[in-house]
């Protein structure tokens, strides 16, 4: 999600959040789960798919946006208070969204348990983390955050006792304690309760969110350079640590965050250069523009041709000719691809009626 509106936007940043959603839209709604392209998969566990990049971008995009919409006003000498009033009540609002769409899936859905956390959840926490930081921390204190939730976080997988397998892992012990039913994995028969958007991972997607911020901070003094540079410098470091600690999504492993948050540096120092400086089109800013309608509106589009048993004709009438010709997979891909370009297509017309939907 967009922090606040400032008064100069980087197309740059807009497309890469728009991409991001986009590329979530597109993973979360294939056709046919059972048919997916491996690369259009999460990793099972530890290890890396280009689909393990998506949530890490957008909320390294949230740390950017923080520093480009709070850092003028923390400069302009703004009092904290009230701006910290206001990052407090979007980052609760982004959390109560998560809620309500979770609440209709649960509901129209009829899925048994009701899960608390999620995506929108962890964005909502780390929005409100990263603009807290932006406000009350100069860089130094921004990298010794960031230092300090990697190292806290590393010595707590890594000397902590426990396995860094799901069952049994201290992320799986403490969503079971806290969590239990509401998790998004829950095992009736033995109580044991695991989230990838758990308790004791959000550590390593606020440091996600922190390196955005120091990111954006780079971009907005256009020092370009130096951003590429900390990317490549953090991939490498990232690359490295998972010798020990391996990237692993689920657990967002700091040296996860490290290598994915390296990917999405060089990304946006890469992308500032070709859209910003060089004028070539922002593809995926519409998307960006309305992060948070295109997200909450798929999400209620797929829960009402679920609810409605709409979903499976649907996929069947129209798709299913394509499937018989080149095979379940292509036929599952091209569902995923058309969700995403009628959503593209909204997105378009909203940014065209200068409509943006702000929480």
């Amino acid at each position: 999600m967009s922090s606040f509106s400032s008064s100069r936007r980087i197309a740059s940043v807009d497309a890469l959040r728009g991409l991001a959603v986009a590329a979530m839209l597109l993973v979360n709604n294939p056709g046919d789960w059972g048919h997916v392209y491996g690369p259009l998969e999460h990793a099972a566990w530890h290890g890396f798919t280009p689909t393990d990049l998506i949530f890490p971008l957008f909320l390294f995009i949230v740390g950017v946006s923080a520093a480009l919409a709070l850092g003028p006003r923390v400069d302009a000498g703004a009092p904290p208070g009230p701006l910290r009033a206001a990052v407090l009540l979007r980052g609760l609002r982004i959390f109560g969204l998560g809620l309500i769409l979770h609440l209709l899936a649960w509901w129209f859905m009829h899925k048994p348990e009701f899960r608390v956390l999620g995506v929108l959840q962890r964005i909502g926490i780390c929005f409100a983390f990263a603009g807290v930081a932006a406000l009350h921390l100069r860089v130094r204190g921004q990298w010794a955050l960031l230092l300090a939730l990697l190292a806290g976080y590393g010595a707590l997988l890594q000397f902590g006792g426990v396995t860094l397998d799901k069952v049994g892992s201290l992320n799986q012990r403490i969503d079971t304690a806290v969590l239990g039913r509401w998790a998004y994995e829950w095992d009736a028969a033995t109580g044991a309760a695991f989230d990838p958007e758990g308790l004791l991972s959000t550590l390593g997607a606020l440091a996600t969110t922190v390196f955005g911020l120091l990111c954006g901070g780079l971009l907005r003094r256009e020092q370009t350079r130096a951003l590429l540079l900390t990317g490549v410098a953090a991939g490498l470091v990232g690359w490295w640590w998972s010798c020990w600690l391996p990237w692993n999504k689920q657990l967002w492993t700091p040296s996860f965050v490290l290598w994915t948050g390296g990917l999405a540096a060089v990304a946006l120092a890469l992308a500032h250069q070709w859209i910003d400086r060089l004028g070539h089109r922002p593809w995926g800013r519409a998307f960006g523009l309305n992060a948070i309608g295109a997200y909450a509106g798929a999400w209620m589009c797929t829960v009402l041709l679920a609810a409605t048993g709409w979903m499976e004709p649907l996929y069947r009438t129209v798709f299913g000719p394509l499937g018989a010709r080149l095979g379940p997979h292509v036929q599952s891909l091209a569902f995923a691809l058309a969700f995403v370009a009628v959503w593209a297509i909204i997105v378009w017309a909203l940014d065209r009626g200068r409509l943006h939907w702000k929480i």
